[in-house]
């Protein structure tokens, strides 16, 4: 087919059914003709492996040429990754950021993310994005807007950044899903707060009291056998909160020594233990309808409060600044004081990120420093120096 003209348009013949005649020297651009009679310009192009088709107007109001460059200039736009026909779709939908957040939770969450991670996108979204953004024009919304939001959290940092991060995912997939121009995601540029990252350790001396306090509560009763029993394996093992809680029998090796983990936080792990964990599984009793090791009250389930029971027993042990993720913390530090290597305690507690297992580093050093003492100590004897010498641009007391 030539290019198309007036007279071509003119001339184009109706049939039963609409059909479609497409210019050669603009590839996409071309007349759709209705059985009724009627003839209008239309483009269309691929994005992916779907086919996109815009209107551009009857043929009785535009001109060939006019609807020519209309055309060249959308497909220009898809030539830079922009998906034209979407946007005014977008636009003709009015679509909001509750509407955003409804695809988002349904079409992503559901599917790609663990239980845990989409309990809390939700719990994000309806208590901080929704309120704040959700009945804005998806494509309305911009930087300035983010910004608000991320600043009315700055006494919650970190739940300032959580929404942040949130969001950027969220406006990510706008583009994906063509609701939004490419390189639009109006988070970019928000600069998160400084978190402080919170380490927390048992010393031993907390943990022989805590040790003592699970001992005593044992033995009066006044602790579930299935929360003290989550208590020790979480101390022995470094394991995560929900690793414990949800472990099942079956993913007990007695004989390996391990624990086989189908699912984590970082995918299927295996998790090494000592005889003192695999002590602890030996003393729990297990039941015939139930499954888990740490059961729940009911048949076939698992303790799901463990925060409750652990504050009692905190307590009484007299550390009540501990929360159970420190718990964690304590077995990688203890792992730390006898030697082991950053890359190890990461293999013990499952990162698959170096920077994750970096927070001890400076416990790492510890060692080596209090060796560094010992020996320019001896040194420092021979010297004759019992004293520390002042740096050069000090002075000596007098």
């Amino acid at each position: 087919m030539p290019k198309l003209t007036k007279r071509i348009v003119e001339a184009a013949e109706t049939r039963d059914k609409e059909y479609l005649i497409f210019d050669d020297e603009l590839p996409g651009f071309g007349l759709r003709v209705m059985p009724s009679g009627k003839r209008s310009y239309v483009v269309q192009y691929r994005i992916g492996t779907r086919v996109r088709r815009m209107s551009l107007g009857v043929s009785s109001v535009l001109k060939p040429e006019q609807a020519r460059r209309q055309a060249f200039a959308i497909l220009a736009a898809v030539k830079d990754g922009k998906d034209p026909a979407g946007e005014r779709q977008a636009a003709r939908q009015g679509t909001t950021v509750a509407d955003l957040c409804r695809r988002f939770l349904e079409e992503h969450v559901a599917h790609r993310c663990k239980p845990i991670t989409a309990r809390e996108y939700r719990r994000v979204i309806e208590l901080y994005i929704k309120p704040a953004l959700g009945k804005r024009d998806l494509r309305e919304v911009v930087r300035p807007d983010i910004a608000r939001l991320h600043h009315d959290l700055w006494h919650t940092p970190y739940q300032a950044n959580r929404s942040l991060a949130v969001l950027s995912k969220m406006f990510n997939l706008a583009e994906m899903w063509g609701l939004r121009p490419d390189a639009s995601n109006p988070c970019r540029h928000v600069k998160k707060y400084p978190e402080d990252k919170r380490e927390r350790f048992l010393s031993p001396i907390e943990l022989a009291r805590l040790g003592e306090v699970l001992r005593r509560m044992e033995d009066e009763g006044i602790e579930s056998p299935a929360a003290i029993a989550a208590v020790r394996l979480l101390i022995l093992t470094g394991c995560r909160l929900n690793e414990i809680m949800t472990l099942k029998w079956a993913y007990v090796d007695f004989q390996a020594g391990a624990l086989r983990l189908p699912d984590s936080k970082t995918g299927a792990r295996v998790v090494h233990i000592g005889p003192p964990a695999l002590a602890v599984l030996e003393s729990i009793e297990r039941r015939a309808d139930n499954p888990y090791v740490i059961a729940g009250k009911k048949p076939g389930t698992h303790l799901t409060d463990l925060q409750h029971p652990w504050r009692r027993i905190r307590k009484r042990a007299g550390i009540d600044d501990v929360r159970i993720h420190d718990l964690r913390h304590s077995f990688a530090s203890g792992a730390v004081a006898l030697g082991e290597s950053l890359p190890m305690i990461g293999k013990l507690l499952g990162h698959t990120q170096v920077q994750t297992t970096a927070r001890y580093a400076h416990l790492a050093a510890d060692p080596v420093k209090a060796a560094a003492e010992r020996v320019s100590g001896q040194i420092a004897a021979l010297l004759g120096e019992s004293a520390p010498r002042p740096t050069a641009g000090t002075r000596r007391p007098a």
